[in-house]
């Protein structure tokens, strides 16, 4: 019976091949919210050319399952449980050069997108957008091409004609990738020994990164770059040029303030 329906699937499939349709492509889907996977899931459910082969919610378990499952694609957050977006998409590119990586985070494209496309993902949408808008994406990448919105492309090209006399008003512009990891994972809660764990670094250079951060976002104390890092990981940074709410000293200590 196995068999028959086997058979019977790829009969389907040469047919629709025939047929002129494009051929089913397997996605994987890596993200840490169960509710998001799934939701991804249903939106590709109902379209003829994808299907979903695996879903993964740490960076280990998204490279195994890219060993395991060959998909045609990957579709992965910047924040996961265990790691980080960043690296696995830096990480992926570099052991599988050929393999589409769309980027789908509800973190603000305007500081991320760019970024992304540098460490090397095919496109970057965020969470928020439309369904329809996700699956354009989706296929521009699986079909060799970049996707970014209109003004994340606009501004690559406007940061392109200035050359090197472009300079971005965000001071978050001014942090590495490492030092914009870190901030994200001081906005996550994480400490300073989580942190180091996470990115396989020593307390005292993750302590290094953030006195660079401090410096670079005009922030004096600890206390004052947790609260900063606090109001951006959770969209309210455009609140705060500057992080001068104070939060309680244990929650600054914890986070080993400085």
């Amino acid at each position: 019976m196995g068999a028959s329906n086997t058979w019977i699937r790829n009969v389907a499939q040469q047919g629709s091949l025939a047929a002129g349709k494009r051929r089913v492509r397997r996605v994987l889907i890596v993200d840490d919210h169960p509710i998001v996977r799934q939701g991804l899931r249903r939106v590709m459910e109902n379209e003829e050319d994808l299907t979903v082969c695996g879903e993964a919610e740490t960076a280990r378990d998204a490279r195994a399952a890219i060993k395991e499952l060959s998909p045609d694609v990957v579709i992965a957050d910047i924040s996961l449980k265990q790691g980080d977006g960043i690296e696995l998409v830096r990480d992926v590119r570099a052991h599988y050069p050929q393999l589409p990586i769309l980027v789908l985070s509800m973190h603000d494209e305007t500081i991320y997108a760019e970024r992304m496309l540098s460490a090397g993902a095919n496109g970057y949408i965020m969470k928020q957008a439309a369904s329809e808008q996700f699956l354009i994406s989706l296929r521009r990448v699986l079909d060799g091409g970049i996707y970014v919105s209109e003004a994340v492309g606009n501004n690559m090209i406007q940061k392109f004609a200035a050359g090197g006399s472009y300079i971005s008003a965000n001071p978050i512009d001014r942090l590495s990738n490492r030092e914009l990891q870190i901030l994200h994972m001081i906005g996550k809660g994480m400490s300073t020994r989580e942190t180091a764990h996470s990115l396989n670094l020593s307390i005292k250079t993750v302590e290094s990164h953030r006195q660079r951060i401090k410096r670079k976002l005009n922030l004096t104390t600890g206390t004052q770059l947790v609260q900063y890092a606090v109001n951006w990981f959770t969209g309210r940074e455009g609140a705060l040029t500057r992080a001068t709410t104070e939060v309680p000293p244990s929650a600054a200590e914890s986070h080993g303030a400085s």
